[in-house]
């Protein structure tokens, strides 16, 4: 089969035998993008969830606008920390949730430093 002659059925069973899935989210009208300076509001959204391999890959398609952050945003805006990461620190030093973002907060969101700065060592 030449790929410039297949039809879209046999595109997806070509597919579904590598064991790619690909469906589609109509549900999905605006996707947005949260950045540290400004945010990317895809509007009119057409989003298309392809899976292979036990991963998740998206795509996008759709009127996109860049947003600036305000100032106030940038300031109140809470890093956000790999769960992982936290359950590693708590577990590792006892420590309560709140602290454990703290932490890293401090360790710039590294779970090693946090983790020593914890315990003293």
């Amino acid at each position: 089969m030449i790929p410039g002659k297949m039809n879209s059925r046999e595109m997806k069973r070509m597919m579904a035998q590598m064991g790619i899935k690909s469906d589609e989210m109509p549900d999905v009208k605006t996707v947005i993008l949260k950045g540290t300076t400004k945010d990317y509001v895809i509007s009119n959204a057409q989003v298309m969830m392809i899976e292979a391999r036990g991963e998740k890959t998206f795509q996008i398609v759709g009127n996109m606008k860049e947003v600036p952050k305000s100032a106030a945003e940038k300031e109140i805006a809470v890093p956000q920390y790999n769960e992982d990461d936290l359950r590693l620190v708590i577990d590792q030093t006892g420590v309560s949730r709140e602290k454990a973002i703290e932490a890293l907060k401090k360790a710039n969101g590294q779970p090693a430093q946090a983790i020593i700065d914890l315990t003293g060592q």
